[in-house]
C-alpha cells in the first residue's frame, strides 16, 4: 500500500474530474488529521473530507460531507503521481505486476526475490531451447530421419510435438498468475481439484486412438488440462509439506516424499505393463477404457481419503466457520481432529451460509437519502474495530454481510468479523434501526471473543497462524467526523 498523502479540500470539482468510476482495484486512504480537513464554500457551508478511495490506476474518489451531512463524491486523476520506490518496479503495469509477482510485493517476500527471478527467467528459457532440440533427436531416433527427402517432415513433426507441450504450459502460466494467492488458504481443496482436472485431461489422451486424425488438438487439450492440474497440485502440496515439517525440516520431508512417490511410480509402471501385456485388453478398446475408468475412480477416492486425514492446526475460513458457528451456538470449540473431519474439502466459499462478502467498498455499503449520517454512525460504531460490517438490507436477499477492512487489519480482524456475522445470523430479527442490532452484536463480540480465543488455545489451535487473509485491494483509515 502506498504511503498516506494529504489532499486539499475542493469546494467544486477539480479540472481533471473524471465522470465514471473505473472497475480496477482500489484502496481507501482516509486522513487522520490535517489543517485542510475541511473548507468553507462561497455560500458559507462547510465541506469535510470523510475519506479518499485510491484506485490502483491513480484515480482518486473523495467522499465529502456538508453541514447537513449530505454526501458528495468527486473523482480526479492523479495517475502521474510517482510516489513509488524503485523496489516496487514502477515501470511495470499494475495488471502485469499482480500477475507475475506475489501479493503484497515487495513487503511479502525477501529482498533477494526479484533479482533471483530475473536471473531464473533466462535460465529457464535456455533449458526449454535445449528441450526442443532434444525432442527433435528423439523423433529422429523413432524413425523420422533427417535426410534431405524427409527433413521438412521431420522438422514439422518436431514443431508439432513441442507445440503440444507449449499449449500445455499455458495452463500452468494462467494458474500461477491468476490463482497464486489461493493455495495457502485451502490446500486440501485445490489438491483435490487438481486430480479432477488431470483426470479430464487424460480423457482427451484416451480418445486419440478413436480420432487419430485429430491427434494434435486432442493431445494438446490433454496437455493443457494436465498442466492446469499440475499448476494446482504443486503449490498446494508444498503447503501440505510445510504442514508436515514441524521441526523446520522441509527439505528432508520433500526428499522423503520423492522416495515414496518414485517407489509408487515404479510399482505402478510395472503393474501397468503387466496389464498391457494381457492380449484381450490390448485388442479391445472398450475394455481398455473401462479399465482406465475403474483405476481413475479408485485413484480419486484414494486421493480424497488421503486429504481427509490431514489435521491442520491453523484456522482457515472453512474451519473458522465451523468453530465460530459452534461457539456462537453453545460457547464450545471443537478440537483440531474433529474440526478437520467436519471440513468439506470440495465446498466453495460463495455457497456457504451465511454469506460474507469481504473487501467491499464504502459506496457499496451506503444508500438512501441520509447516507452522510450513515457514514458518521458506522465510523463511530466501529471506532474500536479494524473493520466495518453491515448487513445487506436489499429486499428478497438471503442473509449476507458486507465487510470493509481498515488500515492495520489482521487475520484476527477477519476472525472477529466472522464471529459477528454468525451472531447476527443466529439472532436475526426485524428492527427498524439496524444500527441498534449491530451495536448489540459488537457488545457480544467484546464480551465473548476473548473466551473464544482462549478455548481455541486450549483445544490445540495455533492462533498465531490464522490463515484468514485481509483483502488489501481496499483499505480504510479512519478520519474523525466533526
Amino acid at each position: 500500500m502506498s504511503s498516506l498523502q494529504l489532499f486539499p479540500i475542493l469546494a467544486s470539482p477539480p479540472h481533471n474530474l473524471i465522470t465514471s468510476t473505473k472497475s480496477s482495484k482500489i484502496q481507501f486512504v482516509c486522513h487522520s488529521s490535517s489543517k485542510q480537513d475541511s473548507t468553507t464554500t462561497s455560500d458559507g457551508s462547510r465541506h469535510q473530507v470523510v475519506c479518499v478511495e485510491r484506485y490502483m490506476n491513480g484515480t482518486l474518489k473523495r467522499y465529502m460531507l456538508d453541514d447537513e451531512f449530505h454526501l458528495t463524491t468527486f473523482l480526479e486523476d492523479e495517475s502521474k503521481s510517482n510516489g513509488f520506490s524503485l523496489k516496487e518496479v514502477p515501470w511495470l503495469p499494475d495488471i502485469v505486476k499482480d500477475f507475475i509477482l506475489p501479493a503484497g510485493f515487495p513487503g511479502s517476500v525477501s529482498d533477494d526475490y526479484l533479482e533471483y527471478m530475473l536471473l531464473q527467467f533466462p535460465t529457464n528459457v535456455t533449458a526449454w531451447i535445449c528441450h526442443t532440440l532434444v525432442t527433435s533427436s528423439l523423433l529422429k531416433a523413432v524413425g523420422l530421419d533427417y535426410s534431405s527427402a524427409t527433413t521438412a517432415a521431420a522438422s514439422a513433426a518436431a514443431i508439432r510435438w513441442v507445440s503440444k507441450d507449449g499449449i500445455g504450459a499455458v495452463g500452468r502460466f494462467f494458474i500461477g498468475g491468476r490463482f497464486g494467492n489461493l493455495f495457502d488458504d485451502d490446500p486440501k481443496q485445490w489438491r483435490m481439484y487438481a486430480d479432477f482436472i488431470g483426470s479430464a485431461g487424460s480423457i482427451f489422451d484416451l480418445c486419440t486412438p478413436l480420432y487419430p486424425a485429430y491427434f494434435l488438438p486432442l493431445a494438446s487439450l490433454g496437455n493443457l488440462a494436465k498442466a492446469v492440474a499440475r499448476g494446482l497440485k504443486d503449490p498446494s502440496f508444498r503447503v501440505i509439506q510445510n504442514h508436515f515439517a514441524v521441526s523446520g525440516n522441509l527439505g528432508d520431508v520433500a526428499a522423503k516424499e520423492e522416495v515414496w512417490e518414485v517407489s509408487a511410480q515404479l510399482i505402478g509402471l510395472g503393474l501397468g505393463i503387466l496389464v498391457l501385456s494381457t492380449p484381450g485388453l490390448v485388442r479391445s478398446y472398450p475394455v481398455l477404457a473401462s479399465t482406465w475408468m475403474t483405476m481413475r475412480l479408485l485413484h480419486l477416492w484414494l486421493r480424497y481419503q488421503s486429504l481427509s486425514v490431514l489435521q491442520f492446526d491453523t484456522v482457515n475460513l472453512k474451519r473458522a466457520r465451523i468453530l465460530v458457528n459452534l461457539h456462537v451456538s453453545n460457547s464450545t470449540v471443537l478440537g483440531c481432529q474433529e474440526c478437520n473431519k467436519m471440513e468439506s474439502i470440495l465446498s466453495w466459499e460463495k455457497f456457504s451460509v451465511p454469506r460474507i462478502i469481504f473487501g467491499v467498498s464504502l459506496s457499496d455499503m451506503l444508500g438512501g437519502e441520509r447516507a452522510g449520517h450513515k457514514v458518521k454512525k458506522l465510523l463511530g460504531l466501529y471506532a474500536k474495530e479494524k473493520y466495518i460490517l453491515v448487513v445487506n438490507q436489499q429486499p428478497f436477499k438471503e442473509f449476507e454481510t458486507l465487510v470493509s477492512f481498515k488500515d492495520g487489519a489482521t487475520s484476527l480482524s477477519v476472525l472477529r468479523s466472522v464471529w459477528q456475522t454468525y451472531w447476527l445470523y443466529k439472532n436475526q430479527r426485524r428492527e427498524d434501526n439496524i444500527f441498534d442490532h449491530l451495536k448489540e452484536s459488537l457488545a457480544e463480540l467484546d464480551r465473548q471473543f476473548e473466551n473464544f480465543l482462549q478455548q481455541l488455545r486450549d483445544a490445540g489451535w495455533d492462533i498465531n497462524q490464522i490463515n484468514l487473509k485481509v483483502r488489501k485491494d481496499i483499505l480504510i483509515e479512519e478520519f474523525p467526523v466533526y
